[in-house]
């Protein structure tokens, strides 16, 4: 048997494929989503800076934005004639990398900083989508070194930093 084949992700970057494939990337505030079928043992992910443009949209979809790059992995998921609710999804990332100032006294500021905002739009991304959540791993203050296996569904993380969220469906 050949070895799997390795994809590394950079930020904007999304990929989609089989059982031969070893999926990796490197998180700070950026999210990965990553898509897996256990039946067929196909799947996806993506690596997004930003929840959504803030400007006018061309009719290329760009993965460097969390809208843009499940709506992406989504008419993949439709070309390998399968449905968003067969995969299981994980979310990782939205470290804050900044080290942000401590609130200010009388101003409201729930998610104020990007990581925060990327977080809660991957969750509503996935959700809008159909998808069914099975781990996610977010927040917290350091990087992520994830490499996601589309044999097994399984994926590596490693995690440099501290106050992660860390959330897993039961089996």
């Amino acid at each position: 048997m050949n070895a799997p084949r390795e994809v590394f992700l950079q930020p904007g970057d999304w990929h989609f494929g089989g059982p031969d494939l070893i999926l990796r990337t490197l998180l700070g505030s950026c999210i990965s989503i990553t898509l897996w079928h256990p039946q067929r043992r196909i799947g996806g992910m993506c690596h997004f800076l930003l929840p959504q443009r803030c400007g006018p949209r061309d009719a290329t979809l760009d993965g460097r934005y969390g809208a843009e790059a499940v709506a992406s992995l989504c008419t993949t998921i439709r070309q390998n004639h399968s449905k968003n609710s067969e995969y299981q999804c994980k979310i990782f990332g939205g470290g804050n990398m900044l080290h942000s100032q401590p609130p200010r006294p009388g101003v409201e500021e729930p998610c104020a900083d990007v990581s925060c905002r990327n977080v809660r739009a991957a969750v509503q991304l996935v959700r809008d989508a159909g998808f069914t959540l099975h781990a996610l791993h977010a927040g917290g203050r350091g990087h992520r070194n994830l490499s996601f296996d589309l044999n097994s569904g399984e994926v590596l993380l490693r995690f440099s930093g501290t106050d992660a969220q860390i959330w897993r469906r039961a089996p």
